[in-house]
């Protein structure tokens, strides 16, 4: 049982509360409505219907029936359907978030986190108008070289090589060499 309980402690020290406010001011601006008052976020959160409605305004049918009532089963569904949808919209898998982790609170950290993923996306989306959440992803820098210019770069020793202009590195050392006494 002290095992569990570390493993909860060692979780819930990775939730950060000031992301957990942005990533629900970032959903409430996107969507146009605030959350319920007095409710938490990850409760707000838990049966998938914010989640849903949300990857809906993003990619519009990206979520073509969201169940609002029903049993654990249903509300859990719409959940797999928004983790779906978010793969679909560019989220990469390994920052999608498990269903219990949200569902259970086991892990209200790492949903945060594919929130924030799923803010990253949008900016790979230039139909979205904004607002972001996140830092923009780098884009590509491609660069074209001659053939010449190639050609001009193989003939150049780097500082890699080894050696620079005669200069090498051959007879220093660092302190004591390692001494192995045997038998003490």
């Amino acid at each position: 049982m002290a095992l569990e309980r570390q493993v909860r402690a060692k979780i819930a020290g990775k939730r950060d509360l000031e992301k957990d406010k942005e990533a629900q001011y970032w959903i409430e601006e996107v969507l146009g409505e605030k959350f319920p008052a007095g409710v938490l976020y990850e409760d707000a959160l838990r049966d998938g219907l914010v989640l849903c409605q949300l990857i809906n305004k993003l990619s519009p049918g990206a979520v073509p029936k969201i169940n609002t009532s029903g049993s654990q089963f249903k509300m859990m569904e719409n959940i797999n359907m928004f983790q779906q949808a978010i793969k679909k919209y560019g989220v990469p898998d390994l920052d999608v978030f498990q269903t219990v982790d949200l569902y259970e609170k086991k892990d209200i950290a790492q949903v945060t986190s594919t929130i924030f993923a799923l803010g990253r996306a949008c900016y790979k989306h230039p139909e979205f108008p904004g607002p972001y959440l996140g830092p923009k992803p780098a884009d590509e820098c491609k660069r074209n070289f001659t053939e010449e210019q190639l050609a001009a770069g193989q003939t150049i020793i780097g500082l890699q090589a080894g050696t620079n202009k005669g200069a090498t590195q051959a007879g220093q050392n660092m302190g004591a060499g390692r001494k192995i006494i045997i038998g003490k």
